[in-house]
C-alpha cells in the first residue's frame, strides 16, 4: 500500500515507522528542510514540499496513493491537505490528525476526512478506559460510517456475564470485535463466555452506545 504522509515532525515520522515495518511504501511531505531531509526515516521516500500547493501533491503522486494522513501540527493545513487529497486525487482513505479539540467538529467528509484522530480525545481516553470499569468509553470515532470504537470492562454484577456471546442480544448496528482477557487478544465466537473484567471492543453507531450502555450495565432481575 503506498501511503503519503504530510507532516514529517515527531508523529509523522513516527507513523512512516510503523507502516515501513508493516511493509508499506511511504512517502514523507514537509516544506522544512530540516525535517524532510533525505534519511530522516531510513526506508521512506522524503520530499521537502508545501502540502497546501497541488503542484506538491502533483509532484508527489498523490494520485497514486491509497492512504493520505495529514498529520501536521497546524489544523487548517490538516484540513487542507485532506481536503485536496480527497477531491482533487480521489484518494480512498484519508486520516487527519487534530490537534486541538475545539476543531474536532471540522473534521468530517465534508472536508475529505475519513478518520479523524485527536490526541487530547486518544490520551483522555486510554486515561478514562484504564480506570473505568462498567461504563463505556469512546476510544475513536470513525467519521465516514458515524460509528465508534468503543470499550467496557465488564464489572462482576454485569448481567451478561456467564452468558455466551450467542446468547447475548447487542443493541442495532453493534458489533462486538475483541475480548480482551488476561493480556490476550480473543476474536470473539458464539460460543465464548463472557467473564468479569473482560475488556470488550465495539465498533458501535453512535446513537446506539447508550443501550450498549444499558444492556451491559445493568442488575439482573431478582428471581421470585
Amino acid at each position: 500500500m503506498r501511503v503519503a504522509i504530510a507532516g514529517a515532525g515527531k508523529v509523522g515520522r513516527s507513523i512512516a515507522q510503523e507502516l515501513l515495518a508493516n511493509q508499506h511504501e511511504v512517502l514523507l511531505l514537509d516544506r522544512d528542510p530540516a525535517k524532510a531531509r533525505q534519511g530522516v526515516v531510513p526506508g521512506a521516500r522524503v520530499l521537502v514540499a508545501d502540502a497546501c500547493e497541488i503542484a506538491s501533491m502533483d509532484d508527489a503522486g498523490l494520485a497514486h496513493c491509497q492512504v493520505v494522513v495529514a498529520a501536521t501540527g497546524d489544523d487548517k493545513v490538516n484540513l487542507v491537505v485532506a481536503l485536496l487529497a480527497k477531491t482533487e486525487y480521489g484518494v480512498p482513505r484519508v486520516v487527519a490528525r487534530v490537534n486541538h479539540p475545539s476543531n474536532e467538529w471540522l473534521f468530517d467528509e465534508s472536508w475529505g476526512v475519513d478518520v479523524a484522530v485527536s490526541t487530547p480525545r486518544m490520551l483522555s481516553a486510554l486515561v478514562e478506559e484504564a480506570v473505568t470499569v462498567g461504563d463505556v468509553v469512546r476510544l475513536m470515532t470513525f467519521r465516514q460510517g458515524n460509528a465508534d470504537l468503543v470499550e467496557i470492562t465488564l464489572a462482576s454484577e454485569s448481567p451478561v456475564v456467564g452468558m455466551r456471546v450467542e446468547q447475548v442480544v447487542f443493541p442495532t448496528d453493534t458489533a462486538l470485535v475483541a475480548i480482551i482477557r488476561e493480556g490476550r487478544v480473543i476474536p470473539p465466537s458464539s460460543d465464548d463466555t463472557l467473564e468479569a473484567g473482560d475488556e470488550l471492543l465495539f465498533v458501535s453507531a453512535q446513537d446506539q452506545e447508550i443501550e450498549l450502555q444499558k444492556l451491559l450495565t445493568l442488575e439482573r432481575p431478582s428471581s421470585g
